[in-house]
């Protein structure tokens, strides 16, 4: 039905403007003053954190909605879940245990590609351009890795404790985990529901360039922060 195709395009739109462009791999001010004041081991505390930033950062949202949008078994599903999960905890635990430090503009703006690569996937778009199709699951783990990236770039602003930091980075990136899994679920319930409407196809199209939109909105916003802050 064409309200379906509405109403997830709106759903789109609140994900980039609904929860503000702040929270964009970010932590809001009441948990950085958490943060920054705790030490020591703070299991519970940080898994919350942790699925709270995956449940609030649209971001990762707008990825996972594009990487699952055509994916209709479950196996294919966790596959794809999974190879993100990985790239995601392998750069957000190795970057704040390293001290990695890449630019937050920088790496959102490539995050904000990545939803962009996504909708031109999902519209067949480098098929008819190219003639091949880039190998999906690569790019989910890629693009894993940055988003993962991103998340430690936030988190070293914050300077952690050092007394108890392993424990606690693990225990955020279960939480991250959780929340993943959560978000999922509830696109999956509305993909579900969304794919037994007879013009799911024709509309797919639709969702999908909003998708592609407020991608290059988020690398249009970055950037602009980047050059502004230079």
């Amino acid at each position: 039905m064409r309200r379906a195709a509405l109403l997830t395009c709106l759903a789109l739109v609140f994900l980039l403007f609904g929860t503000g462009t702040t929270f964009a791999h970010n932590v809001t001010p009441g948990d950085a003053g958490y943060i920054q004041e705790i030490w020591g081991v703070h299991l519970v505390p940080f898994a919350y954190l942790g699925a709270k930033h995956m449940v609030t950062g649209y971001d990762h949202i707008l990825f996972l909605f594009g990487v699952v949008f055509f994916l209709y078994r479950m196996k294919e599903v966790a596959i794809y879940v999974s190879l993100f999960a990985v790239g995601h905890s392998v750069t957000m635990l190795a970057g704040v245990w390293f001290g990695w430090g890449v630019n937050a503009y920088l790496i959102d703006a490539i995050i904000g590609l990545s939803v962009v690569y996504k909708a031109l996937d999902n519209l067949g778009a480098y098929q008819r351009w190219f003639g091949f199709q880039p190998n999906t699951k690569a790019a989910t783990l890629i693009f894993g890795l940055f988003h993962g990236t991103g998340l430690a770039t936030k988190i070293l602003d914050y300077e952690i404790a050092a007394e108890g930091l392993l424990p606690n980075l693990l225990a955020f990136n279960v939480g991250v985990e959780i929340g993943q899994i959560l978000a999922l679920a509830v696109i999956l319930i509305v993909m579900g529901y969304w794919r037994k409407s007879p013009g799911f196809y024709r509309q797919a199209y639709t969702a999908n360039v909003v998708m592609m939109s407020l991608g290059f909105m988020l690398v249009g916003y970055q950037l602009t922060g980047f050059f502004v802050a230079a």
